[in-house]
């Protein structure tokens, strides 16, 4: 097969939304692509190294939190529950749960599908007697459950502070999603990564050994490989910054130099300087945090964070909405 055909049948398979988002996010000012496109295989193996680097603290402090407070946890959650894990990854944390509550099923879902059923097969060997129904799609938007699980009551699980990766606005309209897939009455264990000196953020999405930056940079070469794109990555490197006024981590591709490039027959020129915004990190207060729950549709009812208020996982539920003020 000659190399262009290739490269067009390629582009046709992509994710249309995928080839939407993109073409919208390099044409916009400022220029912006969700960050949620960092994961195709190479993109979530890149992000797994990352969770094991010294500098993010995230995944070490939210594993042993999960540790120390799983017998609460195993007390809380109803009885023959099928857990949930919205952009499930390798489901590095999702054994201490299941350990804790010893659910009647576990439903995985992800966006990235190789990956998924990866870990899947890898879970379902490790838990033998438990029913594994990974579902590939993309959790912003409401699908379906399968249909074993639909009368099980429903206990969510999203660790990783994945919550932060949205603005407030977007973040609200998740949570109420998360309702829509799980049902009122259900239960939700959420991660969520506390604001903290700069000193120690910016190293965890910077860091000494470029694993994070090869991770950003991924995104361009997966332009590359999906959209028929001829992007230069090599003008490109990755850039972490501390957003106080809104309390976030910023990622950035930034241009090193002018650059012209197609994507999936588009012309694009980016001058040096110039960003392509590809994540963003939110931290939260204690208030902050029960604030967003809130009002995306879940109540609060435990909260634990690690000896150093770093990280905190709180378990709501979907309650009804109240008529009172």
């Amino acid at each position: 097969m000659l190399k262009q055909e290739a490269e067009d049948g390629q582009a046709s398979l992509a994710d249309p939304h995928f080839r939407a988002d993109v073409l919208a996010g390099l044409a916009a000012t400022p220029r912006a692509i969700p960050a949620r496109w960092f994961y195709d295989r190479r993109g979530s193996e890149l992000f797994e190294a990352i969770t094991e680097l010294p500098e993010y603290y995230p995944t070490r402090t939210e594993t042993a939190l999960l540790q120390s407070v799983s017998p609460e946890l195993a007390g809380l959650s109803a009885q023959g529950a099928a857990v949930v894990e919205f952009g499930s990854g390798s489901s590095t944390k999702t054994p201490i749960l299941l350990k804790a509550i010893h659910p009647a099923a576990y439903v995985p879902i992800d966006i990235s599908g190789d990956f998924l059923r990866q870990s899947a097969r890898e879970l379902g060997a490790a838990f033998p007697g438990l029913p594994v129904y990974p579902v590939e799609a993309d959790f912003l938007r409401p699908v379906p459950l399968p249909a074993d699980v639909a009368s099980l009551p429903k206990l969510g699980f999203f660790p990783g502070s994945t919550i932060g990766n949205m603005d407030a606005h977007d973040a609200v309209d998740l949570l109420r999603v998360m309702v829509q897939w799980l049902g009122e009455g259900s239960r939700l264990l959420i991660g969520m990564d506390r604001v903290k000196s700069p000193d120690i953020l910016i190293p965890a999405y910077d860091d000494a050994q470029g694993v994070t930056a090869a991770f950003n940079l991924n995104l361009l070469e997966r332009i590359n490989r999906e959209l028929d794109g001829d992007v230069p990555v090599d003008a490109f490197r990755h850039r972490a910054i501390w957003n106080d006024d809104v309390a976030r981590i910023e990622m950035h591709l930034e241009a090193v130099r002018d650059v012209a490039f197609t994507v999936d027959g588009r012309a694009f020129t980016i001058a040096a300087g110039e960003t392509i915004h590809t994540e963003n990190s939110h931290k939260y207060g204690p208030n902050g945090a029960r604030t967003l729950l809130r009002a995306g549709g879940w109540t609060p009812i435990a909260e634990w964070t690690d000896t150093n208020d770093w990280f905190a996982l709180i378990l709501c539920e979907a309650r009804p909405r109240s008529a009172a003020p």
